[in-house]
């Protein structure tokens, strides 16, 4: 008990710092500025950068079946509890679920998710899927067996595996995701923790499509950025409504309750960087940007207009 404490404290430390050293919207703590108070978030050191555009520059890799996602269709016992950290929504699992196969080199517990959003006006994914930028993104994710702590995995190239999931807008409730929107009134300012009872994890992704997805080698997208991480991104969104999307670019604040100026919490993404020399892949099953542009420019003219139609 006390290890997974110190675990789930040091993720909201790492991955999704309280501190006001870093933000998205003022010119000198944006993720342009970011490399000049954390060095390995600048973007000309190194070459492992994430989030990227996956387009057709990519290899197709039989062997990239589906993930093992042990524990994720179980209810756990327990409270998990969801956190505005200033950054995000961070939802903290605690014990039970792991991540394996797929081509992953290990097996990696899972300990949190949280969002990325964009506002009103915008799109907020993180990594954008042919230059098209979804709504949202959700990342699980999810630490090596092997290290005790958040810390070691941070010296392990390949000690975090993050799941990546794009989040469009429908007319339709998602009521999978009801456990998470129906929570967020109670965390709508920095600092604010709400406890949810366990559900499947399982209900927010794409279970129809999980053989369907993208893998790199990229990099944390908040500070410190540390290039461990093994992305596996899934090609096909899960959907919610736009009454639960707009409880997150309306909602959520990135100030305290008693702070003299509130501001609202959107857009909180990084900007694309290159992928250089990497390799990225897709899985065997992977369909949109390996059976050519057209498919994918439907898809995405689909989801664009259901979009726009929604915040007329």
């Amino acid at each position: 008990m006390v290890m997974m404490i110190l675990m789930l404290m040091m993720s909201v430390l790492l991955l999704a710092r309280t501190d006001d050293d870093f933000c998205y919207d003022e010119d000198h703590c944006d993720p342009y500025a970011w490399g000049d108070s954390y060095p390995s978030c600048h973007p000309l050191l190194d070459s492992h950068h994430s989030p990227i555009n996956l387009d057709h520059h990519l290899m197709k890799n039989h062997s990239l079946d589906s993930l093992q996602l042990h524990g994720f269709n179980l209810t756990h016992k327990g409270q998990w509890w969801l956190t505005n950290q200033g950054h995000s929504v961070v939802l903290e699992v605690g014990d039970g679920m792991q991540v394996s196969g797929g081509g992953l080199p290990a097996t990696y517990r899972t300990f949190q998710l949280h969002f990325h959003w964009g506002s009103v006006s915008s799109n907020g994914s993180e990594h954008t899927l042919d230059h098209l930028r979804f709504p949202m993104e959700m990342h699980i994710v999810n630490i090596k067996s092997t290290h005790p702590n958040l810390t070691s995995a941070l010296e392990d190239p390949t000690g975090i595996a993050v799941l990546g999931v794009f989040v469009d807008v429908t007319y339709l409730h998602n009521e999978n995701f009801q456990s998470i929107s129906s929570a967020l009134s109670y965390v709508a300012y920095k600092g604010q923790t709400k406890s949810i009872k366990p559900f499947p994890l399982v209900n927010l992704l794409p279970q129809n499509n999980l053989t369907q997805y993208y893998r790199y080698h990229g990099s944390l997208t908040t500070p410190p950025c540390s290039e461990v991480v093994l992305w596996t991104i899934y090609e096909v969104p899960v959907y919610i409504s736009w009454a639960q999307f707009e409880q997150f670019v309306s909602g959520i604040y990135s100030t305290e309750e008693e702070a003299e100026i509130q501001a609202l919490l959107h857009d909180n993404y990084r900007h694309i960087h290159p992928t250089y020399s990497r390799p990225v892949y897709a899985s065997k099953d992977a369909k949109l940007l390996t059976n050519g542009v057209s498919s994918l420019a439907c898809f995405n003219s689909v989801s664009v207009i259901v979009y726009l139609l929604l915040k007329i």
